[in-house]
């Protein structure tokens, strides 16, 4: 029973509204931590104190997301990463430890993530990866933020093949680089800081992303200029999988965060 419930325990999802997020402001007395699984993961964009490599349960990462500030535009949205409801999935990324009295971290993201990238704030149970655990320590789960992006958001767009999906992401760019540089950044950061993980969805579409280009005699270092995202103005190496470590990608449908 007991197990039971810390299992239940990891699949907590909890909004954050703008309402709470204000009243936060200048009384947080204790550190928090805040989850990416994007391009948080390489460019967070605010000062913090520490950051971790881990995993939250119960989502799969996804390419669902339209852009058109970031990635994209209005006329050819990009696609970027959000998180999708899946009991079995694992997703890895980066936290990051921001302390109490920096009252910029949230209104900054709330400007990046939600208002220009159409998410809403969550919290939910980090897990670090063991690496980072004291040696005496099983599990040290922490409350982050996060920011998912829902079906209801005016820039959603949905599944779609991945070949179509790769297609669309090399015509598009932004105002902080292209859409490919947003793919092969983050499938980078998966192999250098969680080489044990595997991510099926992220990876397959960057093989196609790299074909599709090589087809078309387009330069990918052409393509990876990355600008900041502070503005509120808008060959592939093989991926060891493991049990432990890995992101499971079921033969089932994955049900969109609604709340």
């Amino acid at each position: 029973m007991e197990q039971k419930e810390d299992r239940k325990e990891d699949f907590k999802l909890k909004m954050y509204s703008a309402e709470e997020q204000k009243a936060d402001e200048g009384t947080r007395k204790e550190p928090f931590w805040v989850f990416g699984y994007g391009s948080l993961c390489w460019n967070p964009g605010f000062e913090y104190q520490q950051s971790i490599t881990g995993y939250v349960k119960g989502f799969s990462r996804r390419f669902w997301q339209g852009n058109t500030t970031h990635r994209g535009t209005e006329s050819k949205p990009g696609r970027v990463a959000t998180l999708v409801e899946d009991k079995e999935g694992v997703t890895w990324g980066k936290a990051f430890l921001v302390a109490a009295e920096n009252n910029a971290a949230l209104p900054y993201l709330s400007t990046r993530e939600c208002q220009l990238g159409g998410y809403r704030t969550y919290t939910v149970n980090f897990h670090p990866k063991p690496s980072f655990l004291p040696s005496n320590s099983h599990s040290d789960k922490k409350d982050a933020f996060l920011y998912i992006a829902v079906p209801e958001n005016k820039h959603w767009l949905g599944a779609a093949p991945l070949p179509d999906m790769a297609k669309q992401i090399l015509e598009c760019r932004g105002s902080s680089g292209s859409n490919v540089e947003y793919v092969l950044k983050l499938a980078d950061f998966m192999r250098e800081e969680i080489p044990e993980a595997l991510d099926e969805h992220l990876f397959s579409l960057e093989r196609l992303v790299r074909k599709f280009a090589a087809d078309m005699r387009i330069c990918l270092r052409s393509l990876m200029v990355e600008k900041e995202e502070n503005d509120p103005e808008p060959q592939v190496q093989a991926v060891v999988p493991s049990y432990q470590f890995a992101s499971r990608i079921p033969d089932k449908k994955l049900r969109c965060v609604n709340m």
